[in-house]
């Protein structure tokens, strides 16, 4: 008995690590790696920043949709269907990137891999919340969420060797979100549904409108730097493609310390949290807007906003799983719904601000709504206990993957 119980636990941790890959390769590769290489696609394909930043928001668009469908479907057809789902979706979309004749075919491409991370995160945070111990999910949920930052810290070493190839670079990326599709299909249990975590309350619950709203202006708030951040270093700094590309490695890297967002939660509490990150990633952006020539403040900025991302939207998972514990897929995916729909509204209006009155103008503006989001104040959401009949459930579940090894296919 001991023995399957450590085999058990260690193919969590596979399935966390797994996760972790998947949220990587969909948000660092599938869908935040256009803004590192909009100033090349700006180039090939003849394109203005206007219309840039609306290329980039469908990726948004296509994660709004993708979400909504993911949150339904994650509780019918379990967590692992949807998740391979979302890697199958980002190879798809980053092969589309690498072979588009035509800006459209680069529009239809981004908007079908951003779509892959509106599928991955519902199904992950669902898989965690039904398959890791209950004291280790507020890590776990923190970790996978972390991937973002793995992501964006190989797209920028990929970038920096293939930037004038971004071509070959896309193909990279697809190559990557084939193996990572693998690995999920091969860790994450199988089951026909998600009934043990989506047996709870139905509707929404007390507190839902403040989640909604944070997330909204989280979102909203980030879209500058991740639509025209390396664009705005470029034309108004005057960086060269070493600086610029690396500021995108230093940002992925500093994503990692977003992982820490369950134990800043532990010591601080989510409302104080919240709003101390919000204004730091607020920071980031006017540092940005202020020094886009400075290289030390580069670094600085983009270093300080990958921590602050990250760790916001391991804040606003954490939010989501303790106002719906036994939903996880859903209150994740109407959250996560919001950041997007955030960053989907404001990459065109960027764009536009951008052309209109110059680059640092949108920043500012974005690190405004920044500290109005630091505003925002979560109510008490407390993890409630499963229910007698959803604990029974999950064990007879986690027993018959445990005794079948066909389970798993």
């Amino acid at each position: 008995m001991a023995t399957s119980s450590q085999a058990g636990t260690g193919a969590r941790w596979g399935m966390v690590c797994a996760g972790t890959a998947l949220i990587g390769t969909c948000y660092g590769f599938a869908r935040f790696a256009y803004g590192l290489f909009a100033p090349e696609f700006q180039d090939t394909f003849g394109i203005s920043s206007t219309l840039s930043g609306f290329i980039g928001s469908g990726s948004y668009v296509g994660y709004c949709v993708a979400i909504v469908a993911s949150l339904v479907l994650t509780e019918r057809f379990g967590a692992r269907r949807l998740a391979v789902g979302a890697g199958v979706v980002a190879t798809v979309g980053t092969a589309m990137v690498a072979v588009a004749p035509t800006s459209a075919v680069l529009a239809a491409g981004v908007l079908i891999a951003g779509s892959s991370t509106g599928v991955a995160s519902p199904p992950m945070a669902a898989a965690v919340s039904r398959w890791v111990r209950a004291d280790s999910q507020d890590r776990s949920q923190s970790v996978v969420n972390a991937g973002t930052g793995i992501g964006v810290l190989v797209s920028g070493p990929v970038a920096l060797v293939l930037i004038e190839q971004w071509r070959w670079a896309w193909a990279v990326f697809a190559i990557l979100a084939a193996v990572v599709t693998l690995w999920i299909y091969l860790t994450v249990p199988f089951t026909t549904s998600e009934r043990a975590t989506g047996g709870g309350t139905r509707g929404w619950v007390p507190g839902t409108a403040i989640l909604v709203f944070g997330a909204f202006l989280m979102g909203l708030s980030s879209v500058a730097t991740w639509t025209f951040g390396r664009d705005l270093v470029t034309s108004t700094g005057g960086a060269g493609s070493t600086v610029s590309t690396m500021m995108w490695a230093v940002l992925g890297a500093a994503g990692f310390i977003g992982a820490l967002s369950g134990d800043l939660v532990a010591r601080a509490g989510l409302a104080r949290s919240w709003t101390a990150v919000m204004i730091a990633m607020a920071a980031s952006t006017l540092l940005l807007a202020m020094a886009p020539g400075v290289t030390v403040a580069v670094f600085a900025a983009a270093a300080l906003f990958g921590a602050s991302y990250v760790g916001l939207c391991g804040l606003v998972l954490l939010w989501s799983t303790r106002l719906y514990p036994r939903r996880a897929s859903f209150g994740v995916g109407v959250s996560f719904l919001m950041i997007a729909v955030g960053q989907a509204v404001g990459a065109p209006l960027a764009g536009a601000l951008t052309d209109a009155a110059g680059g640092t103008s949108a920043f500012f503006t974005c690190a405004a709504i920044g500290v109005l989001g630091a505003l925002v104040r979560p109510g008490r959401a407390v993890r409630s206990a499963p229910a007698a009949g959803d604990q029974q459930s999950e064990i007879l579940d986690q027993q018959s993957v445990l005794a079948d090894p066909d389970s798993r296919r």
